[in-house]
């Protein structure tokens, strides 16, 4: 169940969804996941370059004898092997045969890349869990959050666990730059309730507006690391953002194509202003909840976009108290945010976009933090 937490934007209540962002959220997270008596197969999902595979293919390289990928975009092949079953044991040693290599209960991890590509992988997964939970199956996939809102085959509803990744976090970035003694330095003195030492203080601020700029894409962030090029991080920025305009057009209805467009070219727009909530007529002329409510849903399914919602009491559970009227958007991470809005460190010289960069800071942070 994903957590429900609160931040305040002016003097306005809103709701987050929270799942992991760090690799140390990660790990652990995965590793309670193979050594739980009840585990079934895990669906990670996440908007595209957040570190999905990578995270589940170096788990399974630490934590497992061997990994079988399977990954249905580069290998279209695999569609037609589930198309004929999608029984776990007329499928194992197909997969057995077509990894090369021998697929082994609770000492194998098998892993489904891209599932998104084929629905009936997705739904073997209720199979796997019913008669063969020894088999360890995590699948992933850029737009999952749209594949499973399908109609031709049906979810495997209770057979599966769901976890969310997010881009790397303020703390996963300066570890990523080599300041791992400055995130120790930060943690002792909040535990502690001191002041950071005004010299620290200083580069912590300096890291921080880097990291706004930046974000926490892993691409983005180990090049930034390695080079300290804000144009070549910038230029692949603009390549992710790209690949999510073609995703609009290729996973997505015909008829909602240009509206997904144009919601999506309208949130830097809107977080620009004084807005206190999301405004239809501001993407087009006449714009309705109706017409465009479709194109947001897409959106926040694939992981693109965060919707935050506004609600009327501070009173738990927070979802109880939504005005489902009242809500923004946001772009999933802060370094495609201001690459989105072509926006530089001179950003930070005035207040309104101070705040606009505060209040994405304030959804981050809350949308990836975890609680016992």
């Amino acid at each position: 169940m994903m957590i429900l937490e609160k931040y305040w934007s002016n003097c306005n209540l809103y709701v987050v969804e929270t799942g992991i962002c760090n690799g140390r959220m990660r790990k652990a997270y995965l590793k309670e996941w193979k050594d739980s008596e009840h585990r079934k197969p895990l669906i990670l999902q996440g908007a595209r370059q957040v570190g999905k595979t990578w995270s589940i293919l170096e788990f399974g390289r630490t934590h497992y004898e061997n990994v079988a990928y399977f990954n249905f975009e580069t290998n279209p092949k695999l569609n037609e092997t589930f198309e004929e079953n999608i029984s776990p044991d007329y499928l194992i040693p197909i997969l057995s045969h077509i990894a090369g290599q021998t697929i082994v209960r609770e000492k194998t991890l098998i892993v489904f890349d891209e599932v998104q590509l084929c629905e009936r992988a997705l739904t073997s997964l209720k199979y796997f869990c019913e008669d063969a939970p020894g088999y360890h199956i995590i699948v992933a996939g850029s737009l999952l959050g749209v594949a499973v809102n399908r109609a031709r085959f049906s979810f495997p509803v209770g057979k599966v666990d769901m976890k969310t990744l997010y881009p790397m976090d303020m703390e996963e970035f300066l570890l990523a730059c080599g300041e791992a003694a400055l995130v120790e330095q930060i943690k002792n003195c909040f535990e502690t309730d001191t002041p950071l030492p005004a010299a620290l203080h200083d580069r912590a601020m300096q890291l921080y507006r880097q990291y706004l700029i930046v974000g926490g894409m892993p691409e983005c962030v180990m090049q930034f690391a390695d080079t300290k090029d804000y144009i070549l991080v910038r230029h692949t920025q603009d390549t992710i953002l790209a690949g999510y305009l073609n995703d609009m057009s290729k996973y997505n209805n015909l008829n909602e194509i240009k509206k997904t467009r144009l919601v999506y070219d309208s949130i830097t727009v809107q977080l620009s202003k004084k807005n206190t909530r999301f405004q239809y007529k501001l993407i087009k002329k006449g714009g309705r909840a109706s017409e465009l409510e479709n194109a947001i849903e897409w959106l926040c399914l694939s992981g693109i976009v965060s919707q935050v919602y506004k609600v009327e009491q501070s009173r738990k559970p927070l979802e109880n108290y939504r005005d489902i009227d009242a809500f923004k958007i946001y772009v999933s991470d802060l370094g495609l945010l201001c690459a989105k809005k072509t926006w530089r460190q001179t950003i930070f010289s005035t207040w309104s976009m101070r705040l606009t960069i505060l209040r994405a800071v304030w959804l981050k942070t809350m949308s990836t933090s975890s609680y016992p």
